[in-house]
């Protein structure tokens, strides 16, 4: 069936910061300039914001560039930071590390405790204000290329598609949108940026990016337990010295708390969960009191990108570029990405801006990597690129090393690190043989403080068309069963943080009588799998539209 087509200027994949700006930015610069510039923005979830996850602690750096009368205008960022903690935790006690020696770039005076979701929500009101036209629940499936290779654009992908792949009463194709330009803003381990990487060798060169996993949950905390504005970070329990990660505590208003647990997906036990890691750190008696009284009521996890400068491809390619996290320019030391995020979006989009006046098209936007070489968010991420690749040597001499050279850095005596340490592998390589490793035994859940997948899964407002082709494919059906199970014994199983994979017992099955089954309507869209499989077997590919968590305030 011959799929419509629609022309535009530039087509951004993708609602989040980065896209929004994007967008936003491109209409701002027609405005100015009297020109008419035709832009869209395609969103997988079903609303823009249903499948934005982070913290937030947020840096309102990038948004005061792009809208300056962004609290007059109704943001919904209104939680100031009032106090930073820092914690060092053990098994039973937790120690508070004083402010005076936490680099400078670490305080959060400044910022703002926000819901991410709620923030994009907002921007995308502000773009389609400025004739942004926004697409929810139609996922980009697909790139489409021209008779030179160049990218022209994206088509989304076909609905009412059966499981068994035949088309439903109900079947549509998808709609292909072409574009001079096209900004791929997909988050972290999107798979059209994916492909683009592979095929425009942009990371030739380019050390392999590296991976956390972040898990949530947003409560109400009982009145005289909240204090509003309070950040609390932590490292050490319940993870050991060599698996890094840490904790977040964001005290929002109206009662509201955000807790947060980041495990780094360089792991080599495959016994870890990250999902049980989070829940048996909220049992730590310094953590536990916070939440006693309340109630749970939301929960999502979503990869982060954590490789920092050192990982950043190749920006361009013919015919649009990376922005955002699909690039990743977190800045992990400071858990911080959007304003990141939001700069490089309107990088792209001035690139953009004045191809389209020079009448060019499909071709590489080479002032946008040049322009980001000279921004604040280069010296941002250069600052602390030495953070994430010393934590190799263990959480303590890791921090330490990385905290030296944020002090440095801070002082203006940068020159006297002058080196950048590389990342050696990726996440995938690090996991170790089952047999070498010592089992973690996690406690049970309570339901009171400490939940399991599926009942987490539900509160994430996860959805997805049961009758539909599965979204998370096997390259090799074999692998599960052949390697991971057999040599990691099922990691599949302990790094969802959604009850996706399962190994059950199979009488057809040779050897092991067991096989993987994979519960894809659970899927939170995290993209643990695509990263943490030990033989990149796993390959993540969009839903149908819609499908996938519906986030609230998240």
């Amino acid at each position: 069936m011959t799929r419509e087509a629609m022309e535009y200027d530039v087509v951004v994949v993708g609602g989040g910061p980065a896209g929004l700006a994007a967008a936003i930015r491109l209409k701002q610069l027609a405005a100015e300039h009297q020109r008419e510039v035709s832009v869209c923005i395609l969103e997988k979830g079903s609303e823009v914001g249903a499948h934005i996850l982070s913290g937030a602690v947020i840096d309102p750096k990038a948004l005061n560039e792009l809208l300056p009368d962004w609290q007059t205008k109704g943001a919904p960022i209104t939680t100031a930071v009032t106090e930073d903690r820092f914690l060092i935790l053990t098994a039973q006690k937790a120690y508070r590390t004083p402010s005076f020696l936490l680099p400078p770039l670490m305080n959060n005076h400044g910022n703002y405790i926000v819901s991410l979701g709620n923030v994009c929500r907002w921007l995308s009101q502000q773009a389609e204000a400025l004739g942004v036209e926004i697409y929810p629940g139609f996922p980009a499936a697909e790139v489409l290329y021209d008779d030179r290779g160049a990218v022209r654009g994206v088509a989304t992908g076909d609905m009412g598609v059966a499981r068994d792949g035949t088309h439903k009463a109900d079947y549509a194709p998808g709609m292909e949108l072409h574009a001079k330009y096209t900004l791929l803003a997909e988050g972290c381990r999107g798979s059209l940026s994916q492909e683009l990487m592979q095929k425009f060798n942009l990371r030739d060169g380019i050390d392999p990016q590296k991976y956390g996993i972040g898990l949530k949950e947003l409560w109400q905390v009982a009145p005289e337990k909240h204090q509003k504005g309070l950040v609390v970070h932590s490292q050490g329990w319940p993870l050991g010295s060599k698996t890094g990660g840490g904790s977040f505590l964001y005290h929002l208003d109206d009662g509201l708390v955000s807790v947060g647990f980041v495990v780094h997906l360089n792991y080599e036990n495959p016994y870890l969960s990250p999902f049980d890691e989070f829940q048996r750190f909220k049992t730590h008696p310094a953590i536990r009191a916070t939440f006693e009284g309340g109630k749970r009521l939301g929960y999502g996890a979503r990869a982060i990108n954590e490789g920092g400068l050192q990982s950043v491809p190749k920006l361009v390619f013919p015919g649009g570029a990376l922005i955002g996290c699909s690039a990743g320019f977190v800045n992990l030391p400071r858990i911080k990405g959007s304003h990141n995020a939001m700069k490089t979006g309107m990088l792209a989009a001035e690139s953009a801006f004045a191809a389209l006046g020079a009448g060019r098209s499909h071709d590489e936007l080479a002032d946008y990597p040049d322009a980001w070489r000279k921004s604040w968010v280069y010296e941002d991420l250069y600052k602390v690129r030495n953070v994430k690749p010393g934590l190799r040597w263990g959480m303590w001499l890791g921090s330490l090393h990385g905290g030296v050279h944020m002090w440095l850095n801070d002082l203006g005596l940068g020159a006297l690190a002058p080196w950048t340490l590389r990342h050696r592998k990726a996440d995938h390589e690090s996991l170790q043989p089952a047999a070498a490793m010592p089992r973690i035994d996690y406690p049970k859940y309570d339901g009171v403080l400490t939940f399991d997948k599926l009942s987490s899964v539900f509160v994430s407002n996860t959805n997805h068309e049961e009758d539909q082709p599965i979204h998370l494919q096997l390259r090799n059906p074999a692998i599960p069963v052949d390697v991971n199970l057999k040599i990691y014994d099922g990691p599949e199983a302990r790094y969802c943080p959604a009850g996706v994979y399962e190994f059950v017992s199979d009488e057809a099955s040779r050897g092991s009588g067991k096989r993987l089954q994979i519960n894809a309507p659970n899927c939170v869209h995290c993209k643990t799998c695509d990263i943490k499989d030990p033989k990149q077997n796993i390959h993540w590919v969009t839903a149908e539209g819609s499908g996938g968590p519906n986030y609230t305030s998240m």
